[in-house]
């Protein structure tokens, strides 16, 4: 019999009578400036923040958020990339019993008018001169607004538009406010309560417009040190904050874990620096989505690709042996001596460089979730002798319901509940298959402006996730799909696409894929390829290109494409093998709503944006003629005309084997 019940045994910690803005306060009485809190990168140099300076900037900013009018209740929007100024403007609206919410650094203008309308914000605080910029071209629309704060003058002198303040000048509003107003920011902060709305988080919007979910300082706080009890942080750890900040699992690491626990958040100097800057301090906590650990394999394959023969030789050499290590340790068995021994001197001839030039000589405590992650990048990561765990939840449930414990990682699932949370399958099939709902204290309290969806995601205290999934014999949930994206062939075998797409994304030359196939014949997928790997790739082959487009039209790189799809479909069941694939002349994006802005499929948009693509994937056509209109990112259209070829798999037992027979054959394959 299935289990469809699990809870967590470990004993939670009770932080009822705190805030985040009265964790701040105690940790700058604690630490005072002895200790850094927060540390960004400017002009090449790390900046140092205490935790007193840390205090004393949420203070006046709030003190000048006052003098400008700022109310309780009142809404305060971020835009713009992770930097101390964000953090500041979040906890200095919290202290004021206000509501911060954070807007996606590239988000389009239509966006950011939305989620500042919808969320009644007064006051924005915005990065720079682009970010200014969205806000006011879109101000008409917004009769609400009081104030734009800027906080990067670049750019900004020529500006005189009455709405915008400078952000020093807002602290020093601030000064001024607190010689007439002694007091003032202490005994607001003081009056605050478990209960009060400490963000609006608004969801990643795969359906529609995203809804903003109103979380309390109870949830965050709950959430982040129930997870600390599985998952332990240290005060003297390192965090690199390169993720945007509007997502739940940046604010739980950066905002919430950091000022329950005390470590150190640092800020890259701008997100093409992020990998170095990761690099430069070696952090021991990290925690990204998928995308970015599947970025970070890619790199690792198509370096190795292009190294050295001797260093190929050791990579080859050793990967197989990290594999086969990592196996056991999934199997949970004991590896035997002569494994140790070769997986030690693998480990002094590979893999620590590795870990280094990824950044990650120091980690303890890593950690992916927002979506699932594909086995095979899960296998290489262990393999390199990184403890990676999966994280499950939902931003509406503060981020986290399920985490991976140490010593108990299933690749195959998403862990176990943690503390205070239970989880259970609502509904469950004969083979114990169901929707996976959760409740613990972390639960929001409802959508803002939207009754009818709180009612229908909250049922009897319980989150209805819209996730499919079971719990196994051993306790783990297993995250199957969305329940809308599960899909059935007409011959009634079941398939979830994105397990099949998380297998053909590890791969260095496809970025992003979409697999197809629901009341069809058979399954059959559009693919993206990866225009710088598979750019360099041509470019050893002496292939000529000239842009995305013409490189993903290539025969060569469709015959490249063609062997990472035998590849996955020697794995996957007869009916769950992709039969047909064509690469798309451009990458799915969030501008062109395929995507949502982190990264997640808009699968309906997607059905129909490309309807003439799909129905020639299953039809008899070997290319299909497209002309479609592409956004750049400085809002500039153009049209594209082309011819996307249409690639049919032969049977499987067609193919011959290409890889070479060395003397290590025995081996299991490198990828």
């Amino acid at each position: 019999m299935p289990l469809t019940y699990i809870k967590a045994q470990e004993p939670g910690v009770d932080i009822a009578n705190w805030t985040l803005p009265l964790l701040l306060k105690q940790n700058a009485e604690k630490y005072g400036q002895d200790k850094v809190a927060l540390r960004e990168k400017e002009y090449g140099i790390w900046q140092d923040v205490s935790w007193r300076q840390y205090q004393e900037r949420v203070k006046y900013f709030a003190l000048g958020l006052a003098a400008l009018g700022f109310k309780d209740d009142d809404a305060l929007a971020i835009i713009g990339d992770n930097r101390p100024e964000w953090v500041y403007a979040e906890l200095a609206a919290q202290s004021l019993k206000g509501r911060p919410l954070g807007i996606y650094q590239d988000s389009i203008l239509t966006e950011v008018a939305y989620v500042i309308d919808h969320s009644g914000a007064r006051f924005v605080v915005a990065e720079d001169q682009e970010q200014t910029d969205k806000v006011l071209d879109m101000k008409d629309k917004l009769p609400n607004l009081k104030k734009v704060i800027y906080t990067d003058a670049k750019g900004m002198r020529p500006y005189d538009d009455p709405l915008l303040i400078f952000f020093p000048e807002v602290e020093a509003l601030g000064r001024q406010f607190e010689t007439e107003h002694p007091g003032y920011y202490e005994r607001s902060v003081d009056r605050l309560t478990p209960e009060d709305v400490a963000l609006v988080a608004y969801t990643s919007g795969t359906t529609g417009f995203p809804k903003g979910s109103l979380l309390t300082h109870r949830n965050m706080l709950k959430m982040a040190l129930n997870l600390n009890q599985v998952d332990p942080k240290l005060p003297d750890d390192e965090f690199v904050s390169f993720l945007p900040l509007p997502w739940i699992g940046e604010q739980m690491m950066s905002v919430a874990t950091a000022l329950a626990i005390g470590f150190t958040v640092n800020f890259p100097e701008s997100p093409e620096t992020a990998m170095h800057d990761l690099y430069e301090i070696g952090p021991n906590v990290v925690f990204s989505p998928p995308r970015v650990w599947e970025q970070m394999s890619r790199s690792v394959m198509v370096k190795h690709l292009d190294a050295s023969w001797f260093k190929r030789f050791i990579y080859r050499l050793c990967m197989p042996i990290g594999y086969q290590m990592a196996d056991f340790h999934f199997e949970k068995k004991n590896p035997p001596l002569a494994w140790k021994l070769m997986y030690r001197l693998s480990y002094w001839m590979l893999f620590r460089a590795l870990k280094d030039r990824l950044g990650f000589s120091n980690i303890r405590s890593a950690s992916t979730g927002g979506a699932a992650l594909g086995p095979d990048v899960f296998r290489f990561f262990h393999a390199c002798g990184v403890n990676l765990k999966q994280i499950y939840g939902q931003t509406e449930i503060s981020g986290i319901s399920c985490i991976h414990r140490s010593g108990n990682v299933d690749f195959t699932s998403v862990g176990q509940p943690i503390p205070d949370t239970e989880v259970r399958i609502f509904d469950p099939d004969p083979e114990g298959v169901g929707e996976i709902v959760s409740r613990s204290p972390a639960l929001f309290q409802g959508y803002l402006k939207n009754e009818e969806a709180t009612r229908e995601t909250i049922v009897d205290g319980w989150l209805h996730s819209g996730d499919a999934g079971y719990i196994t014999e051993g306790g783990q949930l297993v995250c199957i799909d969305r329940i809308k994206d599960l899909m059935r062939l007409r011959s009634g075998a079941r398939f979830s696409p994105m397990f099949i797409e998380n297998k053909l994304k590890f791969c260095p030359y496809i970025v992003e894929c979409i697999v197809l196939g629901h009341e069809r014949d058979y399954l059959t997928a559009m693919i993206c390829i990866d225009y710088k790997n598979t750019g360099k790739w041509a470019e050893d082959h002496r292939i000529g290109y000239t842009t995305y487009t013409d490189l993903a039209a290539k025969p060569e790189v469709y015959d490249l494409i063609e062997r990472e799809v035998v590849r996955v479909n020697r794995v996957l069941p007869e009916k769950a093998r992709v039969q047909k694939f064509l690469l798309l002349y451009k990458e799915f994006d969030p501008d062109d709503e395929e995507l949502t802005r982190t990264r997640k499929l808009r699968r309906k948009f997607i059905a129909q944006r490309y309807a003439q693509e799909i129905e020639a994937l299953y039809s008899d056509a070997q290319k299909v003629h497209v002309e479609s209109e592409i956004r750049y990112q400085d809002g500039k259209v153009a049209t594209i005309k082309t011819d996307l070829q249409i690639r049919r798999m032969k049977a499987l037992d067609q193919y011959a084997l290409e890889e070479e027979r060395k003397w290590w054959q025995f081996w299991k394959p490198v990828h």
